[in-house]
Parts: structure tokens; C-alpha cells; sequence
């Protein structure tokens, strides 16, 4: 059995459920609907409290770049794998004499 076969068919799995883990991820984000402004009372009732977002943060960028170069690794290795699948897959060319 061709070891490569088997990590080409891992892949596809791991693209697969990564894909629908970020799908499933994003979802509720975009069905959240923001509430309109009919039908309410014009001015917020007096019992709730402010709320104050904290705007200050975020990633730092040395996260940021160990992202990129994982992702970079990532792909490249992937890249390998399938040349060197596409590679046993060829018909070798000989030369003519």
C-alpha cells in the first residue's frame, strides 16, 4: 500500500473538518441581528447602567508572525507531499536514443 495514499487521504479528512469547524464557528456571529429602533421607548430606562467597551487590546505582533510561519511551514509541507504524490503518479520519460 502507498504510504503517501494514506496522508493524502488525512489531509483531505483534517481540510474537511477544519473547514466545517470554522463554518460552524462563524454562524453565529452573522445570524445575529441587531434590534431596530421602532416600538421602543426613546431614551434608555434609567435603571441600567452604562456599558463602557474596552477598546485597548488585541495580538500582540510577534503572535501575528508565529501564525504567518506556521502557516507558511503548513503549507509548504503540503505543497512537498502533493509534488511528490503528483511525482509517483507520472509516467517516467525515457530518453530517446
Amino acid at each position: 500500500m502507498n504510504p503517501i495514499r494514506h496522508i493524502r487521504r488525512l489531509g483531505a479528512v483534517l481540510a474537511g473538518l477544519a473547514a466545517a469547524l470554522v463554518a460552524l464557528a462563524t454562524t453565529p456571529a452573522f445570524a445575529m441581528t441587531e434590534p431596530t429602533g421602532g416600538g421602543g421607548p426613546a431614551v434608555a430606562p434609567q435603571h441600567l447602567a452604562p456599558v463602557h467597551t474596552v477598546i485597548a487590546g488585541g495580538m500582540p505582533g510577534w503572535q501575528i508572525t508565529l501564525i504567518a510561519v506556521g502557516a507558511a511551514v503548513l503549507a509548504a509541507t503540503f505543497a512537498v507531499l502533493l509534488d511528490r504524490a503528483r511525482a509517483t503518479r507520472r509516467n517516467p520519460v525515457t530518453a530517446a536514443a
